[in-house]
């Protein structure tokens, strides 16, 4: 069990075995998905830049290494990607800085007489 990955690779196996457990959601899903990445108000490249920093913000490793695949494949640079992952980074960040409100509001009542 330690040299399993915590995430198993990818194969054509697995996805078969996606697509043969629930073929109308997959075929689906995957219609969604290419109509969500096609060309509209915004480009290609931009949808994929997007993606990429979601996906570092819901930390799914299938997904950062796909769409940054797909974002490089539309033109985006390696810089571009960067920056975007670091806007992640910040919002993800500044979600804990806002909500430490909570926190405080918490500690504040706490002291409180009742």
């Amino acid at each position: 069990m330690p040299d399993q990955a915590l995430y198993p690779p990818t194969s054509r196996e697995l996805a078969q075995k996606r697509r043969e457990l629930s073929p109308e959601i997959e075929a689906a899903f995957q219609q969604f998905s290419q109509k969500v990445f096609a060309d509209g108000a915004l480009p290609v490249k931009l949808k994929q830049i997007i993606a990429v920093a979601v996906a570092h913000v819901t930390q799914c490793p299938y997904c950062i290494k796909g769409h940054t695949k797909a974002a490089l494949r539309h033109g985006a640079s390696q810089e571009e990607l960067m920056e975007a992952i670091w806007a992640a980074a910040e919002m993800r960040a500044g979600a804990a800085y806002a909500h430490s409100i909570l926190a405080i509001d918490t500690m504040e009542a706490a002291q409180s007489p009742p």
